[in-house]
């Protein structure tokens, strides 16, 4: 592949020093670092006390009752799946713009994801399109609340009335905290990730959280093998020999008491987090506004800005995307696409028999999405060299 020009030399703007400003990095330092020495030294190093604080912590934080730990997004998903006896026959619809992991799950279900094309102006499912996808197969609707922008949900249940609503909110801890409602209170259930590129991290690790009590004690259930007792309530209970009863085959979904230490310290930050992002958006929103060729996200109450998140409008913008992120990288910038369309994937294009022009909002979405540095270690003066580039990069 033949190398931009511009790219090639890698010249920092005009008055500018050449820095390198990294898409994303996670907010830790000493407090989690101190944080995991007690599971570490007290041995109880697995789900435990620090893991059952941190559900609390999360819960409170999101407005819900309950709030359960698991090993990552992805396996919160899943068990929410298993726990609404999703199988095979049944269909969930799913956003066709999407990490994989949302159509994934699905799959691993025996059922089938049936994908609902995306609004471009806010990466999410379109709720006009919706109607459309439902059938008489259907069993629930997973609305990604993507980048950390809240789906419609109100459009969302007109469009598909009774059905359960599981949220993929993988983007989204501490969305809502500053408006309508908290992410983890939309829908059925919710599903958060704790990877590094999110808000809050602890490494990897999910949440599911939900005010259903029924679906929370059985998310509970299977998320440790099916027992009807935890390991700490069965160990530290008055006969820890005896193991407990087994009434559904579950799985081993748990997260350690390091990643629930972690977690306690991230959830008591996130609050800050959130609003230390809210500034950095604010500030691109105001410095980028005269870019016509570049598309910002919402600046909406609530919006909890995982990712800032653009679309380099093929029409105006004097440079194609890839060539923009080629030349941005080369600056020091970190760029990449917020995700991509499901259906042009390989495995779910020859699965399905998908052309590429099936889901056009998805697709225009693949094509033009470029995320640009956000992160709470950001300065203003790394954000204002990266606005710096892109206007040098932009430039045709």
């Amino acid at each position: 592949m033949k190398t931009d020009a511009l790219a090639a030399t890698g010249a920092a703007p005009e008055g500018w020093e050449r820095r390198e400003v990294p898409i994303a990095l996670p907010a830790l330092g000493e407090e989690e670092w101190q944080a995991m020495r007690g599971p570490v030294l007290s041995g109880w190093v697995t789900q435990g006390p620090r893991v059952a604080e941190f559900e609390r912590a999360f819960a409170a934080l999101h407005g819900v009752e309950h709030a359960v730990a698991t090993t990552s997004c992805t396996t919160a998903l899943a068990v929410l799946l298993a726990a609404l006896g999703v199988g095979p026959g049944d269909e969930v619809v799913v956003p066709a713009f999407t990490w994989v992991a949302t159509a994934n799950v699905v799959l691993h279900t025996g059922a089938t994801p049936v994908l609902c094309d995306v609004d471009p102006a806010t990466f999410n499912i379109d709720p006009a399109r919706l109607a459309a996808c439902v059938g008489p197969r259907t069993r629930a609707v997973m609305p990604v609340h993507l980048f950390g922008l809240a789906a419609d949900m109100d459009a969302l249940g007109r469009a598909a009335p009774g059905l359960p609503m599981l949220c993929d909110a993988a983007c989204a801890a501490g969305t809502g905290l500053g408006g309508p409602a908290p992410a983890g209170t939309l829908g059925l259930a919710a599903a958060f990730s704790f990877h590094p590129r999110k808000v809050v991290t602890t490494g990897e690790g999910g949440m599911v959280t939900t005010n259903d009590a029924a679906l929370a004690e059985r998310v509970r259930m299977l998320v440790n093998h099916g027992a009807q007792v935890s390991e700490e309530q069965r160990h530290l209970g008055p006969r820890p020999y005896l193991l407990p009863a087994f009434t559904a085959p579950g799985f081993n979904y748990r997260m350690t008491d390091m990643q629930g230490a972690m977690g306690v310290v991230q959830a008591g930050r996130l609050p800050g987090l959130v609003a230390g992002r809210l500034a950095l958006a604010r500030a691109y929103g105001e410095a980028l506004a005269d870019l016509d060729w570049l598309a910002l996200p919402p600046l909406v109450p609530g919006h909890g800005w995982q990712s800032f998140v653009c679309r380099v409008l093929e029409d105006r913008a004097p440079v194609p995307r890839d060539t923009l992120m080629e030349r941005l990288q080369a600056l020091g910038v970190s760029t990449r696409p917020g995700t991509h369309a499901v259906h042009v994937l390989d495995c779910y294009r020859e699965r399905f028999g998908f052309a590429p022009e099936d889901f056009p909002g998805a697709l225009e979405c693949h094509r033009t999405s470029m995320a640009i540095p956000l992160h709470n270690r950001m300065t203003m003066q790394d954000l204002d060299y990266v606005v710096a580039c892109l206007r040098a990069a932009g430039r045709g």
